[in-house]
C-alpha cells in the first residue's frame, strides 16, 4: 500500500487554486525534497478544518489553542507544480493521546463497507491500483494553524444568494426561492 507519511512535516497546507467557482483544493504535505500533493472537494477542506477545531477543543484546549498556533501560521502560497498523485474520496482525523498528536490521513478510495455498497461489476478509477494514504502528524498547535489555514482558505470563492445561499456566477443565477427568476 502506498503510504505517505509525513512525521511530522516541514509543512503541510490547504490551499486553492483558480477563480472563484473554477478553484480546485489540495491538501499538501513537503519534508524536504519530498512533497505529497492531494486534490480534494472544497467540502472537505471544510469539514476537515472544523473537525480539526473540534478534536483540539476536547483533548488539547491548551497546546492546541489559537495563541499556540500563531507560531505556526503558515500563509504561504501552494507549492507548484499542482499536479495532484490522488484525489480524496475519504479523510479521518484522529487523537494520538501516546504522543500528544494529531494524525490526517487522506485516502484515494472510500472505506470498505462504502464499497460493498458500490457496483462490483463497475470500473472505478482505482481498479487494479493499490490503495494508496497520505498520513501526516501534527503537534496540536500545528494542527490548530492547519485549521485555521483550511479555513482561510475557503474564503475568496463566490458570493452567496441573499434569498437561497447558492452560489452567485457572474451571471447571476437561477435562484428556487424566487420562482426561478434570474439574479
Amino acid at each position: 500500500m502506498p503510504l505517505s507519511l509525513y512525521d511530522p512535516p516541514e509543512r503541510c497546507v490547504a490551499g486553492s487554486v483558480g477563480p472563484p467557482g473554477q478553484r480546485t483544493f489540495f491538501l499538501q504535505a513537503t519534508d524536504g525534497d519530498r512533497r505529497t500533493t492531494v486534490s480534494l472537494e472544497k467540502e472537505q477542506v471544510r469539514l476537515l478544518g472544523t473537525s480539526l477545531v473540534e478534536l483540539l477543543d476536547q483533548v488539547a484546549p491548551v497546546e492546541g489553542s489559537e495563541e499556540a498556533a500563531a507560531a505556526f501560521v503558515d500563509t504561504g502560497a501552494l507549492d507548484s507544480p499542482f499536479d495532484d498523485d490522488f484525489r480524496v474520496q475519504r479523510l479521518s482525523v484522529a487523537w494520538l493521546p501516546d504522543r500528544q498528536r494529531v494524525v490526517l490521513e487522506a485516502h484515494d478510495r472510500p472505506d470498505e463497507e462504502d464499497l460493498l455498497e458500490l457496483d462490483p461489476d463497475a470500473d472505478h478509477p482505482w481498479s487494479g491500483l493499490p490503495p494508496q494514504t497520505l498520513t501526516v502528524v501534527l503537534e496540536p498547535a500545528r494542527a490548530r494553524a492547519f485549521a485555521q489555514r483550511c479555513t482561510a482558505s475557503l474564503g475568496g470563492g463566490r458570493p452567496s444568494c441573499p434569498f437561497c445561499g447558492q452560489p452567485l456566477d457572474p451571471a447571476g443565477h437561477v435562484c428556487p426561492r424566487s420562482n426561478g427568476y434570474r439574479r
